[in-house]
């Protein structure tokens, strides 16, 4: 026997969700406009199919699916490539969105996109055997970063994490690596840009960016200083 899943998500309206993936790399397989609005979308082996309601508000969407490959960096780039030939820039904000990639504690490297209709399609390979979540870290500042991408990437709650990076970083009595301080004042920056704060995610970004860093440093923090040169160059 061979089975395959197929992701049935909502969408308000179909012609900007299929523009979007056709953007993408995908190529439209099958579309209805009536009676009911309806359309598939392949890429590869990735098969994605829509269904349009009226009354569906894209920013209130709970609608999610899980894409496993095991290129995420190609799919990321090229993803990124197409968004940017067909409308001129990738909106790291608002709807349509796409995230950055980044290892998770859990042993998959994953980024998070948001569709024209709200759907979160989460791309993601595993970079480990173990699955699991791991134990948040106990050190001050890679705790916070650890609860910090949570709140703002898996939970959207951008205050919980806007509030988590400010607590830490006003501490006294102890002071992050280079590496964290990039790390938490990326996330910072990258949370009050979706919050609508320009003046916080300007500093945030800026003091990101001055931070003394080694060619080592640099290396570790390749994912975090893409997601920063990003960042610092949205509308």
């Amino acid at each position: 026997m061979a089975e395959k899943t197929i992701p049935l998500l909502p969408c308000q309206t179909i012609p900007p969700v299929i523009d979007f993936y056709e953007a993408l790399g995908f190529e439209v397989t099958f579309l209805q406009t009536s009676p009911n609005p309806f359309a598939v979308v392949e890429r590869g082996d990735i098969v994605l199919q829509f269904f349009g309601m009226k009354r569906y508000e894209p920013s209130e969407s709970y609608s999610t699916c899980y894409v496993v490959t095991d290129d995420v960096d190609g799919l990321y780039e090229a993803f990124r490539a197409g968004l940017k030939a067909a409308y001129g820039k990738v909106q790291s904000r608002g709807i349509p969105r796409v995230g950055p990639l980044k290892d998770m504690s859990y042993g998959v490297r994953q980024f998070l996109m948001t569709d024209p209709g709200g759907n979160c399609i989460r791309v993601g390979q595993p970079i480990s055997e173990d699955l699991h979540h791991r134990p948040a870290p106990q050190e001050t500042f890679a705790r916070a970063l650890h609860h910090a991408a949570l709140f703002a990437d898996s939970k959207e709650d951008l205050a919980g994490a806007a509030k988590i990076i400010d607590r830490v970083l006003a501490l006294e009595d102890e002071r992050p690596t280079p590496v964290q301080l990039v790390r938490l004042l990326v996330v910072r920056g990258d949370v009050a840009g979706r919050l609508g704060d320009e003046e916080t995610a300007v500093s945030a970004l800026e003091r990101a960016a001055a931070v003394q860093l080694t060619d080592e440093e640099r290396e570790v923090l390749r994912d975090d200083l893409a997601r920063l040169n990003d960042l610092a160059d949205r509308p």
